[in-house]
């Protein structure tokens, strides 16, 4: 079953198009070391062993356009502080 890809909100884009990168740190994910943190976007990028990824705004919208037509995994991250999803 294909899911949505994560989208990246309006102000989030502003700020990422200013030069801040996203970074996605595996430390803060509730899904680490799970089944999901195997199928994620981080994990495909950086391997097995996966701690943080970096991206700039070209970055992220090519990983966009990529997991929207299902080519690359999708980001699964979920923060710890959170609500469970």
């Amino acid at each position: 079953m294909s899911q949505a890809p994560v989208k990246v909100g309006t102000s989030e884009r502003r700020a990422m198009s200013s030069g801040i990168e996203l970074s996605i740190s595996c430390n803060d994910c509730i899904r680490r070391g799970t089944p999901d943190c195997a199928d994620c976007l981080v994990s495909f990028v950086m391997g097995e062993a996966p701690d943080e990824l970096v991206m700039t705004s070209a970055e992220a919208d090519v990983v966009q356009l990529f997991t929207s037509q299902g080519m690359i995994p999708r980001l699964k991250f979920h923060h710890r502080s959170a609500p469970s999803p």
